[in-house]
Protein backbone atom coordinates (compact mmCIF):
# COMPACT_ATOMS: atom_id res chain seq x y z
CA UNK A 1 0.00 0.00 0.00
CA UNK A 2 1.45 3.63 -1.10
CA UNK A 3 0.80 6.77 1.00
CA UNK A 4 1.99 9.79 0.01
CA UNK A 5 2.75 11.63 3.51
CA UNK A 6 4.77 9.37 5.99
CA UNK A 7 3.33 10.22 8.88
CA UNK A 8 2.05 8.24 12.02
CA UNK A 9 -0.99 8.79 12.19
CA UNK A 10 -2.45 9.42 8.87
CA UNK A 11 -0.47 5.60 8.18
CA UNK A 12 -2.69 4.00 10.85
CA UNK A 13 -5.69 6.01 9.31
CA UNK A 14 -5.22 4.22 5.94
CA UNK A 15 -3.72 1.06 7.27
CA UNK A 16 -7.16 0.47 9.37
CA UNK A 17 -9.05 -0.29 5.86
CA UNK A 18 -6.33 -1.59 3.93
CA UNK A 19 -7.21 -5.59 5.14
CA UNK A 20 -7.66 -6.68 1.37
CA UNK A 21 -5.31 -4.04 -0.41
CA UNK A 22 -3.16 -7.48 -1.61
CA UNK A 23 -5.83 -8.55 -3.07
CA UNK A 24 -6.37 -5.90 -5.47
CA UNK A 25 -2.52 -6.31 -7.40
CA UNK A 26 -3.39 -8.17 -10.87
CA UNK A 27 -6.84 -8.78 -9.80
CA UNK A 28 -8.88 -5.33 -11.25
CA UNK A 29 -11.14 -7.56 -14.09
CA UNK A 30 -13.95 -9.45 -13.42
CA UNK A 31 -14.02 -12.51 -15.14
CA UNK A 32 -16.05 -13.01 -18.18
CA UNK A 33 -20.02 -14.18 -16.58
CA UNK A 34 -19.05 -12.95 -13.21
CA UNK A 35 -20.57 -9.57 -11.95
CA UNK A 36 -23.79 -9.26 -14.19
CA UNK A 37 -20.82 -10.22 -17.50
CA UNK A 38 -19.78 -6.22 -16.88
CA UNK A 39 -16.18 -6.08 -17.33
CA UNK A 40 -14.90 -4.09 -13.61
CA UNK A 41 -13.40 -0.87 -13.62
CA UNK A 42 -9.95 -0.66 -11.99
CA UNK A 43 -9.75 -0.59 -8.47
CA UNK A 44 -12.88 -2.95 -7.92
CA UNK A 45 -12.27 -6.87 -7.50
CA UNK A 46 -14.96 -9.35 -6.14
CA UNK A 47 -13.78 -8.67 -3.33
CA UNK A 48 -12.59 -5.27 -2.36
CA UNK A 49 -13.10 -1.28 -3.39
CA UNK A 50 -9.91 1.34 -3.20
CA UNK A 51 -11.07 4.71 -2.76
CA UNK A 52 -8.16 7.65 -2.88
CA UNK A 53 -8.31 10.90 -1.12
CA UNK A 54 -6.16 13.64 -2.10
CA UNK A 55 -6.17 16.39 0.40
CA UNK A 56 -3.80 18.81 3.10
CA UNK A 57 -2.02 16.67 5.30
CA UNK A 58 0.61 18.90 6.44
CA UNK A 59 0.73 22.89 6.00
CA UNK A 60 -1.90 25.91 7.13
CA UNK A 61 -4.95 23.53 6.32
CA UNK A 62 -3.66 19.94 7.46
CA UNK A 63 -6.44 20.08 10.54
CA UNK A 64 -9.22 20.15 8.66
CA UNK A 65 -7.73 18.08 5.84
CA UNK A 66 -6.53 15.39 7.97
CA UNK A 67 -9.98 15.07 9.06
CA UNK A 68 -11.19 14.42 5.46
CA UNK A 69 -9.30 10.96 5.78
CA UNK A 70 -9.80 10.01 9.45
CA UNK A 71 -14.01 10.63 9.27
CA UNK A 72 -14.36 8.04 6.14
CA UNK A 73 -11.63 5.93 6.93
CA UNK A 74 -13.31 5.34 10.38
CA UNK A 75 -17.11 4.50 8.77
CA UNK A 76 -15.54 2.08 6.37
CA UNK A 77 -13.37 0.96 9.24
CA UNK A 78 -16.31 -0.04 11.02
CA UNK A 79 -18.28 -1.40 7.93
CA UNK A 80 -15.22 -3.51 7.01
CA UNK A 81 -14.95 -4.85 10.87
CA UNK A 82 -19.02 -5.70 10.25
CA UNK A 83 -18.41 -7.66 6.99
CA UNK A 84 -18.09 -5.05 4.60
CA UNK A 85 -20.55 -3.91 2.39
CA UNK A 86 -23.27 -5.83 -0.14
CA UNK A 87 -22.93 -4.48 -2.75
CA UNK A 88 -26.09 -4.11 -5.82
CA UNK A 89 -24.33 -6.41 -7.87
CA UNK A 90 -24.59 -9.16 -5.10
CA UNK A 91 -20.99 -9.45 -3.78
CA UNK A 92 -19.88 -8.10 -0.50
CA UNK A 93 -16.51 -5.72 -0.64
CA UNK A 94 -14.33 -4.05 1.75
CA UNK A 95 -13.72 -0.54 1.41
CA UNK A 96 -9.86 0.75 1.01
CA UNK A 97 -9.32 4.10 0.95
CA UNK A 98 -5.60 5.40 0.15
CA UNK A 99 -4.58 8.67 1.38
CA UNK A 100 -2.11 11.19 -0.29
CA UNK A 101 -0.73 14.56 0.85
CA UNK A 102 -1.45 17.92 -1.50
CA UNK A 103 -0.52 20.08 1.00
CA UNK A 104 -3.39 22.42 -0.35
CA UNK A 105 -1.23 22.79 -3.50
CA UNK A 106 -3.72 22.42 -6.61
CA UNK A 107 0.11 21.07 -8.30
CA UNK A 108 0.45 18.36 -5.91
CA UNK A 109 -3.13 17.57 -5.95
CA UNK A 110 -3.19 17.06 -10.00
CA UNK A 111 0.10 14.80 -9.28
CA UNK A 112 -1.89 12.74 -7.28
CA UNK A 113 -4.65 12.06 -8.95
CA UNK A 114 -2.12 10.69 -11.35
CA UNK A 115 -0.43 8.45 -8.93
CA UNK A 116 -3.86 7.33 -8.22
CA UNK A 117 -4.83 6.32 -11.43
CA UNK A 118 -1.53 4.56 -11.56
CA UNK A 119 -2.46 3.07 -8.10
CA UNK A 120 -5.58 1.44 -9.88
CA UNK A 121 -7.94 3.37 -7.51
CA UNK A 122 -11.51 3.20 -8.51
CA UNK A 123 -12.95 6.97 -7.45
CA UNK A 124 -11.47 9.95 -5.78
CA UNK A 125 -13.36 11.28 -2.87
CA UNK A 126 -13.63 13.84 0.66
CA UNK A 127 -10.51 15.35 -0.61
CA UNK A 128 -10.57 18.90 0.62
CA UNK A 129 -10.33 21.99 -1.58
CA UNK A 130 -11.85 24.21 -3.99
CA UNK A 131 -8.29 25.21 -5.87
CA UNK A 132 -6.76 21.71 -5.33
CA UNK A 133 -9.69 19.55 -6.70
CA UNK A 134 -10.24 21.83 -9.68
CA UNK A 135 -6.67 20.96 -10.61
CA UNK A 136 -7.58 17.35 -11.89
CA UNK A 137 -11.26 17.88 -12.89
CA UNK A 138 -10.63 17.87 -16.59
CA UNK A 139 -7.96 15.29 -16.12
CA UNK A 140 -10.83 13.17 -14.05
CA UNK A 141 -13.72 13.77 -16.79
CA UNK A 142 -10.88 12.85 -19.19
CA UNK A 143 -10.09 9.64 -17.88
CA UNK A 144 -13.87 9.04 -16.87
CA UNK A 145 -12.68 8.25 -13.47
CA UNK A 146 -15.54 9.66 -10.34
CA UNK A 147 -14.40 12.42 -8.67
CA UNK A 148 -17.21 12.76 -5.91
CA UNK A 149 -18.79 14.11 -2.78
CA UNK A 150 -15.17 16.12 -2.28
CA UNK A 151 -15.48 19.43 0.30
CA UNK A 152 -15.65 21.80 -2.09
CA UNK A 153 -18.35 24.20 -2.37
CA UNK A 154 -18.07 25.41 -5.97
CA UNK A 155 -21.19 24.88 -8.15
CA UNK A 156 -18.78 23.96 -10.88
CA UNK A 157 -18.99 20.39 -9.25
CA UNK A 158 -22.25 19.66 -9.19
CA UNK A 159 -23.20 20.60 -13.03
CA UNK A 160 -23.60 17.32 -14.52
CA UNK A 161 -23.18 18.93 -18.17
CA UNK A 162 -19.95 20.57 -17.10
CA UNK A 163 -18.34 17.99 -14.74
CA UNK A 164 -20.06 14.66 -15.51
CA UNK A 165 -17.76 12.37 -13.58
CA UNK A 166 -18.03 14.99 -10.45
CA UNK A 167 -20.15 16.04 -7.74
CA UNK A 168 -19.69 18.37 -4.11
CA UNK A 169 -20.70 17.38 -1.04
CA UNK A 170 -20.93 19.76 1.16
CA UNK A 171 -23.55 22.88 0.26
CA UNK A 172 -22.13 25.08 -2.33
CA UNK A 173 -20.79 28.80 -1.30
CA UNK A 174 -24.21 30.52 -2.71
CA UNK A 175 -26.15 28.59 -0.11
CA UNK A 176 -24.38 29.17 3.18
CA UNK A 177 -23.97 32.90 1.93
CA UNK A 178 -28.29 33.14 0.64
CA UNK A 179 -28.55 31.52 4.88
CA UNK A 180 -27.10 34.75 6.54
CA UNK A 181 -29.10 36.62 4.31
CA UNK A 182 -32.27 35.57 4.49
CA UNK A 183 -31.45 35.44 8.59
CA UNK A 184 -30.30 39.30 8.53
CA UNK A 185 -33.25 40.54 6.27
CA UNK A 186 -35.29 38.84 8.64
CA UNK A 187 -34.49 40.69 11.71
CA UNK A 188 -35.57 43.27 13.00
CA UNK A 189 -33.32 47.31 13.09
CA UNK A 190 -31.15 48.25 10.34
CA UNK A 191 -27.85 46.50 9.69
CA UNK A 192 -24.73 48.09 8.48
CA UNK A 193 -22.55 45.24 6.54
CA UNK A 194 -18.93 45.59 6.10
CA UNK A 195 -17.51 42.04 3.60
CA UNK A 196 -14.20 40.55 4.23
CA UNK A 197 -14.06 37.60 1.08
CA UNK A 198 -11.19 35.63 -0.23
CA UNK A 199 -10.42 36.69 -3.79
CA UNK A 200 -11.71 33.85 -6.05
CA UNK A 201 -14.33 31.46 -6.47
CA UNK A 202 -14.74 30.83 -2.96
CA UNK A 203 -15.04 34.50 -1.67
CA UNK A 204 -16.84 35.36 -4.43
CA UNK A 205 -20.05 32.45 -4.34
CA UNK A 206 -20.32 33.64 -0.46
CA UNK A 207 -20.47 37.27 -1.31
CA UNK A 208 -23.00 36.55 -4.47
CA UNK A 209 -25.42 34.21 -2.39
CA UNK A 210 -25.61 37.20 0.50
CA UNK A 211 -26.41 39.77 -1.38
CA UNK A 212 -28.57 37.64 -3.39
CA UNK A 213 -30.82 37.19 -0.57
CA UNK A 214 -30.06 40.56 1.02
CA UNK A 215 -31.31 42.50 -2.26
CA UNK A 216 -34.44 44.86 -1.79
CA UNK A 217 -34.16 44.73 2.26
CA UNK A 218 -34.84 47.93 3.37
CA UNK A 219 -32.69 47.24 6.70
CA UNK A 220 -29.64 46.19 5.39
CA UNK A 221 -26.61 48.19 3.41
CA UNK A 222 -23.52 47.26 2.63
CA UNK A 223 -20.79 50.21 4.18
CA UNK A 224 -17.68 48.39 2.85
CA UNK A 225 -15.79 45.81 0.88
CA UNK A 226 -12.36 44.29 0.70
CA UNK A 227 -10.57 40.76 -0.35
CA UNK A 228 -7.67 39.23 0.08
CA UNK A 229 -5.39 36.56 -1.24
CA UNK A 230 -5.51 33.15 -0.23
CA UNK A 231 -1.66 33.23 0.07
CA UNK A 232 -1.71 36.24 2.29
CA UNK A 233 -0.11 36.49 5.89
CA UNK A 234 -2.05 39.44 7.39
CA UNK A 235 -5.77 40.90 6.31
CA UNK A 236 -4.97 43.59 8.92
CA UNK A 237 -4.95 46.76 6.80
CA UNK A 238 -8.65 45.60 5.21
CA UNK A 239 -9.56 44.63 8.97
CA UNK A 240 -8.95 48.47 9.83
CA UNK A 241 -10.51 49.68 6.56
CA UNK A 242 -13.71 47.67 7.01
CA UNK A 243 -13.58 48.89 11.02
CA UNK A 244 -14.06 52.52 10.21
CA UNK A 245 -17.22 51.71 8.05
CA UNK A 246 -19.39 51.59 11.54
CA UNK A 247 -20.50 47.85 10.15
CA UNK A 248 -22.31 46.34 13.26
CA UNK A 249 -22.57 42.74 10.83
CA UNK A 250 -19.11 41.53 9.40
CA UNK A 251 -19.78 39.15 6.65
CA UNK A 252 -15.92 37.08 6.33
CA UNK A 253 -16.21 34.51 3.55
CA UNK A 254 -12.45 33.32 4.43
CA UNK A 255 -11.09 30.09 4.18
CA UNK A 256 -7.80 30.15 5.83
CA UNK A 257 -7.84 29.20 9.33
CA UNK A 258 -5.09 30.96 10.79
CA UNK A 259 -5.69 33.80 9.41
CA UNK A 260 -9.20 33.69 10.86
CA UNK A 261 -8.23 33.16 14.09
CA UNK A 262 -5.88 36.78 13.68
CA UNK A 263 -8.60 38.63 12.14
CA UNK A 264 -10.94 37.91 15.21
CA UNK A 265 -8.42 38.72 17.40
CA UNK A 266 -7.44 42.39 15.26
CA UNK A 267 -11.06 43.25 15.61
CA UNK A 268 -10.65 43.67 19.11
CA UNK A 269 -7.91 44.88 19.32
CA UNK A 270 -8.45 48.09 17.38
CA UNK A 271 -11.98 48.34 18.93
CA UNK A 272 -14.37 47.11 16.37
CA UNK A 273 -16.92 44.23 17.70
CA UNK A 274 -19.35 43.81 15.45
CA UNK A 275 -21.43 40.08 14.69
CA UNK A 276 -19.74 37.83 12.93
CA UNK A 277 -20.69 35.45 9.70
CA UNK A 278 -18.33 32.42 9.62
CA UNK A 279 -18.01 29.96 6.53
CA UNK A 280 -18.88 26.52 7.91
CA UNK A 281 -15.19 25.48 7.25
CA UNK A 282 -13.77 28.04 9.02
CA UNK A 283 -15.85 28.44 12.26
CA UNK A 284 -14.83 25.39 14.56
CA UNK A 285 -15.47 26.46 18.38
CA UNK A 286 -11.84 25.03 19.62
CA UNK A 287 -9.50 25.51 16.65
CA UNK A 288 -11.06 28.78 15.22
CA UNK A 289 -13.63 30.66 18.38
CA UNK A 290 -11.36 30.05 21.37
CA UNK A 291 -7.98 31.07 20.16
CA UNK A 292 -9.53 34.05 18.55
CA UNK A 293 -11.34 35.39 21.78
CA UNK A 294 -15.19 35.08 19.69
CA UNK A 295 -16.51 35.71 23.37
CA UNK A 296 -16.22 39.08 22.77
CA UNK A 297 -18.13 39.56 19.84
CA UNK A 298 -22.65 39.82 20.16
CA UNK A 299 -22.87 37.66 18.01
CA UNK A 300 -20.59 34.25 15.73
CA UNK A 301 -22.84 32.77 13.34
CA UNK A 302 -22.24 30.02 11.02
CA UNK A 303 -24.17 27.89 8.78
CA UNK A 304 -24.20 23.92 9.92
CA UNK A 305 -25.65 20.28 8.62
CA UNK A 306 -24.22 18.03 11.05
CA UNK A 307 -24.01 17.12 14.98
CA UNK A 308 -21.24 19.18 16.84
CA UNK A 309 -20.20 16.86 19.26
CA UNK A 310 -18.30 19.55 21.01
CA UNK A 311 -21.76 20.78 21.54
CA UNK A 312 -23.35 19.75 25.23
CA UNK A 313 -27.05 19.31 23.44
CA UNK A 314 -25.36 16.06 21.23
CA UNK A 315 -23.39 15.02 23.85
CA UNK A 316 -25.06 11.66 24.40
CA UNK A 317 -26.64 10.96 20.90
CA UNK A 318 -26.26 8.33 19.57
CA UNK A 319 -24.75 8.79 16.29
CA UNK A 320 -22.09 11.07 18.42
CA UNK A 321 -21.07 8.43 20.57
CA UNK A 322 -20.77 5.66 17.56
CA UNK A 323 -19.30 7.86 15.50
CA UNK A 324 -16.50 9.54 18.26
CA UNK A 325 -15.82 5.44 19.32
CA UNK A 326 -15.02 4.62 15.17
CA UNK A 327 -13.18 7.62 14.87
CA UNK A 328 -10.98 6.76 17.96
CA UNK A 329 -10.63 2.77 16.95
CA UNK A 330 -10.88 2.85 13.17
CA UNK A 331 -9.94 6.70 11.92
CA UNK A 332 -6.88 6.76 14.43
CA UNK A 333 -8.11 10.23 15.59
CA UNK A 334 -8.46 9.83 19.25
CA UNK A 335 -9.68 13.23 20.04
CA UNK A 336 -13.25 14.95 19.75
CA UNK A 337 -12.52 16.22 16.44
CA UNK A 338 -12.06 20.55 16.48
CA UNK A 339 -13.27 20.43 12.95
CA UNK A 340 -16.77 19.46 11.32
CA UNK A 341 -14.80 17.91 8.41
CA UNK A 342 -14.31 14.92 10.08
CA UNK A 343 -18.25 14.63 10.17
CA UNK A 344 -18.95 15.75 7.05
CA UNK A 345 -16.85 12.95 5.85
CA UNK A 346 -17.87 10.30 8.16
CA UNK A 347 -21.43 11.39 6.32
CA UNK A 348 -19.98 10.51 3.15
CA UNK A 349 -18.90 7.19 3.76
CA UNK A 350 -22.73 6.84 4.73
CA UNK A 351 -23.41 8.21 1.14
CA UNK A 352 -21.02 6.13 -0.53
CA UNK A 353 -22.33 3.32 0.93
CA UNK A 354 -25.81 3.66 -0.33
CA UNK A 355 -24.56 4.21 -3.44
CA UNK A 356 -22.49 0.71 -3.41
CA UNK A 357 -25.55 -1.17 -2.57
CA UNK A 358 -27.34 0.37 -5.45
CA UNK A 359 -24.25 -0.66 -7.70
CA UNK A 360 -25.44 -3.11 -10.06
CA UNK A 361 -22.29 -3.70 -11.72
CA UNK A 362 -18.57 -3.05 -11.03
CA UNK A 363 -18.23 -0.35 -13.18
CA UNK A 364 -17.73 3.55 -12.91
CA UNK A 365 -20.79 3.85 -14.65
CA UNK A 366 -22.98 2.21 -12.77
CA UNK A 367 -21.05 3.46 -9.94
CA UNK A 368 -22.50 7.79 -10.91
CA UNK A 369 -25.89 6.35 -11.98
CA UNK A 370 -26.85 4.72 -8.57
CA UNK A 371 -25.18 8.06 -6.49
CA UNK A 372 -27.17 10.27 -8.53
CA UNK A 373 -29.75 9.03 -7.58
CA UNK A 374 -30.18 8.74 -3.93
CA UNK A 375 -33.23 10.98 -2.43
CA UNK A 376 -33.85 11.69 1.53
CA UNK A 377 -30.92 10.09 2.89
CA UNK A 378 -30.46 10.61 6.61
CA UNK A 379 -26.92 9.47 6.97
CA UNK A 380 -25.60 9.58 10.26
CA UNK A 381 -24.77 12.82 12.51
CA UNK A 382 -27.44 14.99 10.25
CA UNK A 383 -29.33 17.76 11.80
CA UNK A 384 -32.78 17.82 11.16
CA UNK A 385 -34.11 19.07 8.80
CA UNK A 386 -31.26 18.37 6.35
CA UNK A 387 -30.80 15.12 4.11
CA UNK A 388 -28.74 14.06 1.71
CA UNK A 389 -30.07 14.62 -1.96
CA UNK A 390 -28.28 13.63 -5.03
CA UNK A 391 -30.75 14.25 -7.44
CA UNK A 392 -30.88 17.90 -8.41
CA UNK A 393 -28.73 19.05 -11.20
CA UNK A 394 -26.83 22.23 -9.95
CA UNK A 395 -26.94 20.91 -6.40
CA UNK A 396 -24.29 19.03 -4.68
CA UNK A 397 -25.32 15.85 -1.93
CA UNK A 398 -26.11 18.41 0.62
CA UNK A 399 -28.01 21.66 -0.41
CA UNK A 400 -29.80 22.40 3.31
CA UNK A 401 -28.08 23.57 6.05
CA UNK A 402 -29.05 25.77 9.25
CA UNK A 403 -28.07 28.85 11.06
CA UNK A 404 -26.32 28.22 14.37
CA UNK A 405 -24.67 30.76 16.84
CA UNK A 406 -21.91 30.75 19.27
CA UNK A 407 -23.26 30.00 22.68
CA UNK A 408 -19.42 30.31 24.45
CA UNK A 409 -19.06 26.07 24.16
CA UNK A 410 -21.08 25.36 20.85
CA UNK A 411 -23.52 26.10 18.52
CA UNK A 412 -27.38 25.81 18.86
CA UNK A 413 -29.74 27.15 16.29
CA UNK A 414 -30.58 30.41 15.91
CA UNK A 415 -34.35 31.47 15.43
CA UNK A 416 -33.36 34.89 14.58
CA UNK A 417 -30.65 37.14 14.46
CA UNK A 418 -29.48 38.92 17.39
Amino acid sequence: MKLRKKSGGVLGVVAMVSIAALSLTGCTRTAPGEGGGAQAAPGVTDTAITLGVTTPLSGATAGPGTCTVAGVTAYFGSVNAAGGVKFGDGKTRTVNIKAYDDGYDPQKSLANFQQMVSDNVFAVTAGLGTPTNRAFRDAAISAKVPQVLVMTGDPLFSDRKQSPWQLGFVPIYQNEGAAFGKLLAQSKGQHKVAILSQNDDYGKGYVAGFKEATKGAANISVVGEQTYEATDTSVDAQLTQLASSGADVFFNAMSITPLMIASLQKAQQIGWKPSWFLPSNTSSPTAILEPGGAGAYPGVYTVSFAKAPQSPTFAKDPDVVKFLADLKQYGNYPDVPAFPHCMWSYMVGATLEQAFKDMKEPTRDSFMTSLRNIKGLKAPLMLEGTAVDTTTDGQPAVSSVLVQKYNGKGYATAENFG
